[in-house]
């Protein structure tokens, strides 16, 4: 069976490196939805050395950063789950007070209509807050 991270890139590519990219998910009322991908297919995070897991979440961090500091989220949610995509990749996600299903998880069932101009609010930061954050990916360390 044909793995969907190894065959694409798994969303709007933000920043691509030797060993891990950052992407832009397109999920349905997440506007700030990233994911840290590994590039080589691995299921599980303990597959990595020391050095290689220390540069993944160092790069969870700096997505992270970027979004608190571009999007000032109620929270920033952090999750490796894998069950559909067993690709090694850690989902970034900006949460909002306002959002369908905030206090939820993403994956639970909506609490509220989604409302398009908070998102649109927030896709409008993007851009900035990906330009910044490309520099920043780019000088992280290889393991």
């Amino acid at each position: 069976m044909a793995c969907p991270l190894c065959a694409e890139d798994g969303g709007a590519l933000v920043w691509r490196g030797e060993h891990l990219r950052v992407i832009r998910a397109q999920e349905a009322g997440f506007p700030a939805f990233y994911r840290v991908v590994w590039n080589a297919h691995v299921a599980e995070f303990s597959d990595l050395s020391a050095a290689e897991r220390a540069h993944c979440m160092e790069a969870v961090a700096l997505v992270e950063q970027a979004l608190r500091e571009h999007l000032a989220p109620t929270k920033v949610n952090l999750a490796a789950l894998g069950n559909m995509v067993p690709h090694l990749h850690w989902h970034v996600i900006a949460r909002f007070g306002w959002d369908s299903h905030f206090p939820s998880p993403v994956w639970a069932l909506a609490q509220r209509p989604s409302p398009a101009a908070q998102e649109d609010a927030v896709r409008a930061l993007l851009p900035a807050l990906e330009a910044a954050l490309q520099p920043r990916l780019a000088a992280l360390p290889l393991p």
